[in-house]
Parts: C-alpha cells; structure tokens; sequence
C-alpha cells in the first residue's frame, strides 16, 4: 500500500494542542492566513502527495537511479512527478512572494516535507536542500547571486546541493582541502572533491546550483577559514562548467536518490558572504535543515505504522488473550491487531509519531516566530527554542524511526522481511537519517558541550520553565511532566558540576542526556495532547487512548533510566575522585 497522508491527525496537533492559527494570525507576514486557508494547502498537498508522489516510491527502490557517462537518470516516473511539484507552486510555498514563492508560514512546509519523505523519501531528497540554499542566498549572498538565482531556487525551477563532505574529513569540516582562487572578473575558480553529494547530479532540472564549502588561498587552518561559494552546474552564458559526477553510491537504501561523487575542476564560483565566513552562511541552513530530518524521521515512522496497523487489521493468527469471542465473526483465528504485544508495537509507534509531531511543529512555529514576531524579546525566546530543541527533535526522531519501523516490521512477521509489502524499505531507508546532516552522536555533543554548559544551563532552563508554565499542575498527567522538566533541569546542574572535574564525561553521557530531554519534552507534548483530546469528540479521545496508554507505560519510564545512568557517571566520578584525595594529616 501506498503511503496516504492524513491531514486531520496534523490539523489536531497544529491546531487544538499548539493553537497554531492564533500564533500566525499575530505575525504579520501572515495575518491573512487564517485556519480554512491552511486547511486548504494541507488538504491539497496531502491530495498531491498521495497522487503524484507516493505512487513512484517502490519504482524508485527497485529501479533505483543509474549513473553512465557521467550523467544521472532517476527513476521512472520522479521527473513527472518533480514537474507536478513545481508547476503546484509546492518547492516555495513559504520562500517570500517577492522571489516567486507563496510567503506561507514554515510550519506548512514542514508538514508537506514530513509527508513527503513519508511517501517517497528519495524522491524527496531532490528539493529537500531548496530551503536551506534559498535561506543562505537570501541572508548572504549577494545583489547580483540574488537576482541570479534566488527566484530559479524558491521556485524549484533550479534544484540545489550543499557540497561539504570530503572523503578525508567526514564531519571534520576543519579538514575540507576544496580550493577557491580569486580571478581578475571577481569570480573563484574552485578545485577539488566532494563526497556523498545528494542530488549532485540528475536529470530533474536543467541546471543546479552547488554551494560548495571550500578554502581561498592565504585562509586560516581549521573551520575559521572556509568560504561558501555558488558553483552552478551550467553558468549564466548557457555553457557547462567544469562540475563533473564521477559515480553514485550504491546505498543500504534511498536507492531512488543519487548520492555523487563530485569533482570540481577550476570550476567557476561567486563567493557567498565574506571569506572565511562559509560556516555562518552555511549555518542559517542548519537549523531548518535539521528540522527537516526530524520530520523525516516522523514521517517514516508513519509510513512504517501505517503498514503495519493495516496488515495487523487484516492478518489472522491464534486466539488472543482476552479477546470477546463474538468479534472473532465465526473465524478460527483473532485478527493480531487483538493480541497484547502487537497492540504494544503499534500503539508505542503511535505515541512517538504524536507527541514528535507536537514538539516539531512546535519548532516549525518558533522559526516563525524567530523570523516575523514584532516582539525582540519573543524572537529571542524562539530562538532559544529552536537552538536547544533542534538537534534533539534531529536525533531522537531519526532515531525512533529507524528502531521504530524496524517494530513494525516486526508485526509482519516473515513477510516484513520480503520486498512485496515495503515494510522492510522503510527500514533501510529510514537508516541513514541517523548519519546524515550530523550524526545523532554529533548532535547529543552540539546540545549538551556546546549549548547546554557553557552558560550553566540557564538557557535549557529557561526553555524547561516555558514548558512548565504551560502546563495545569491540577491534572495528573501536566504535574507528572512538570516533575520530569525539573529533574531535567537539575540533571543539567548536576553535569555542569561533575565537569569541572571531568571535562571528558559530558561526552560520555551525551547520548543520555539528549535522550532525557527527549522524553521529558514528549511528556509535555502528551500532557498537552491529553487536554486537547479531553476537549474534543468522543472519537477523538478514543483514537489517542491507546497511545496514551503506551506512552507512560512504554515509553516514558526510559526517562527514569536516562536520568540514573547520568547521575551515575556524575556520582561515580564523584567517588573516583574522593577516594583519591590523600587522608588529611593528623595534627
């Protein structure tokens, strides 16, 4: 089965628990963008993502692309469906109307993305970069770059990369070899590789613009002396530059997404921003960017349940335990979505795709905040938020969609493990989520060394206290969360001491820590999605009963153990460290 979105499960999160509409009415932008407006886009893009996407997924993992003679032709039926795209207006839906796009709030397309990925993931990984290379253009780049290329980017009428990986240096930007010289005419003539380029190169669009992280000569060693430059497949007197594909990977999955091996010899560029200052161009993508893989994340996750549960509705084993015979219908067999542990799978799946979804539209809504609201004091808040929250949505969601996905093959049993139902794609698909954009180990260092410490926690902790504060301590399940936010917040004192002691251990329980705050946070998102279902319709409240059941049954005691496998490392360095201080001397 194909992947189907289902716009009123978002419309509940955007709307009864985060009150969405309210928010974007107050920001300017957006102040015609009322609720049927965006019922409208998310009903029409669900519509466009079932129809004329979902349909070439399992072309794209099966056929997959094919590299010859340096060229790339991507699987049956991308082409048609990337031109559906972009003559829907879908690649700009919120780049500003001035560039040709729809100046629609971010949130909306973070939901079309999570149901994009959801539907056809490699298809999807074409203009997944389009909002990161329109947002650097449109801070950093240049007059002349803008009115260039900004407009062929929001439109999806030019696709784009982001060149950094080098296949000495991985992740360790610092290493990047890529040279850039300055010419006479003002433009650089770039030189060198890049590694694991997705969409490098296609026959999607006629051209496609790389942004490619590189070094100009006399610059620094380390990160502080790359630049960004705007290296275009075809330059603008229609000849083809010196940008060549030498190969694709041959992948675990994403079979319907070209990952290139990029050459770039004397290729002309145009810089982006100042030199030496690539990283901060570049770093306005990151925080949508990361966004985005989450809801990857999500929207694989969804994929994967939504497979499951129908298989589990239809497929019958066994008698289950406790199930009412008169439902059996005279068949020898209970359907297995009846038996206790495949109702664990499938209703565990569901909290983490619920209360994820809370926390990434949450974040979805903070961007606009951060890039509309009249308030400086609001956008700095939002900022905060999208800062601390981001790589924890990126690592924890990618996470649970592959372990998640991989449960619900579970419920498949041994036709999972076959090709027919798509379950097992999912699987390895949904894998590389992890590595990609930093990887989930990388993005635990970035939030607790690099975000959460050097001011002591006061950041995290504000953050915490907002969460707090939305909360009603006289319902269970909002003063169970508050406790949990607190304990956080203790936690993150609690490493900030041990530290001064052991500058190594806040690596060492990164992982933990960014998973704490994970499930705190999902705490505060069922607390909120319980308030809303006890709100809504009798139907309603039944659909989230099971998944709220499993959440604090399932789920959340994984937060008492984080929290004990931290303290544990902090009292045990604690220990280390007393029993090696000398007896004082007897006087």
């Amino acid at each position: 089965m194909d992947y189907r979105p289902r716009p009123e499960d978002s419309r509940f999160i955007l709307n009864a628990v985060l009150g969405a509409p309210s928010k974007l009415h107050a920001l300017a932008p957006f102040a015609e963008v009322d609720e049927a407006l965006q019922q409208q886009v998310l009903d029409e893009a669900a519509r466009f993502v079932a129809e004329a996407v979902a349909p070439s997924n399992r072309d794209g993992d099966e056929i997959g692309c094919r590299f010859a003679n340096g060229e790339v032709a991507t699987p049956p039926g991308f082409r048609e469906a990337y031109q559906a795209f972009v003559d829907g207006g879908w690649p700009g839906l919120s780049a500003a109307a001035e560039d040709g796009g729809q100046g629609l709030p971010a949130v909306l397309e973070a939901i079309l993305y999570e149901w994009l990925s959801a539907a056809n993931h490699g298809f999807t990984m074409a203009p997944g970069l389009l909002h990161g290379a329109y947002a650097s253009l449109k801070h950093h780049g240049s007059d002349e770059l803008k009115t260039r290329y900004l407009q062929k980017i929001a439109t999806g009428e030019w696709l784009a990369t982001m060149c950094l990986t080098e296949a000495h240096a991985g992740s360790d930007l610092g290493q990047v070899r890529t040279r850039a010289v300055p010419q006479a005419d003002g433009s650089l003539r770039v030189s060198g590789g890049k590694i694991f380029i997705s969409g490098g190169e296609h026959d999607l669009t006629p051209n496609i613009v790389h942004l490619v992280l590189c070094r100009m000569p006399d610059a620094p060693a380390g990160p502080k002396g790359l630049s960004l430059v705007v290296v275009p497949k075809v330059l603008p007197d229609g000849t083809r530059n010196a940008v060549h594909c030498e190969r694709i990977e041959e992948k675990m999955g994403l079979h319907g997404s070209p990952t290139c091996t990029m050459r770039f010899d004397e290729a002309t560029g145009w810089l982006v921003g100042e030199p030496g200052r690539g990283l901060a161009a570049m770093f306005v993508m990151m925080n949508s960017a990361r966004l985005h893989v989450a809801l990857q994340g999500i929207g694989l996750l969804d994929a994967a349940w939504q497979k499951a549960d129908a298989y589990a509705a239809e497929r019958r084993q066994m008698r289950a335990p406790g199930a009412v015979p008169a439902s059996r219908g005279g068949e020898a067999a209970d359907l297995i979505a009846e038996h206790p542990a495949i109702r664990r799978i499938l209703d565990t799946q569901r909290a983490w795709i619920d209360g994820a979804r809370t926390l990434a539209y949450r974040s979805a809504l903070m961007l606009d905040v951060a890039a509309h609201d009249a308030d400086p004091k609001a956008r700095e808040r939002a900022q905060r938020w999208c800062s601390l929250v981001t790589p924890v949505l990126k690592a924890a969601c990618t996470h649970q969609a592959f372990h998640g996905a991989s449960e619900c093959l579970q419920v498949f049993g041994g036709h999972g493990y076959v090709r027919e139902w798509g379950i097992e794609q999912i699987v390895r698909d949904a894998r590389v989520t992890m590595i990609y954009e930093g990887t989930n180990e990388i993005q635990a260092i970035d939030l607790l060394v690099r975000k959460v410490l050097p001011d002591g926690g006061a950041a995290m902790s504000g953050v915490l206290i907002e969460l707090r504060d939305a909360l009603d301590a006289s319902r269970e399940a909002d003063a169970d969360a508050q406790r949990r936010l607190a304990q956080l917040r203790y936690l993150g004192t609690t490493i900030a001491m041990a530290a001064h002691a052991n500058p190594v251990l806040p690596y060492e329980v990164a992982d933990d820590y960014l998973r704490a705050v994970m499930l705190a946070m999902m705490a505060w998102a069922w607390a909120r999605i319980d308030a809303a279902s006890a709100a809504s319709s009798g139907a309603e409240r039944a659909a989230r009963a099971g998944p709220a059941a499993a959440f604090r049954r399932w789920v959340l005691p994984e937060f008492d153990m984080r929290l004990g496998i931290v303290k544990r490392a902090c009292e045990g360095l604690a220990m280390s460290h007393a029993a090696a201080e000398p007896p004082a001397s007897a006087n």
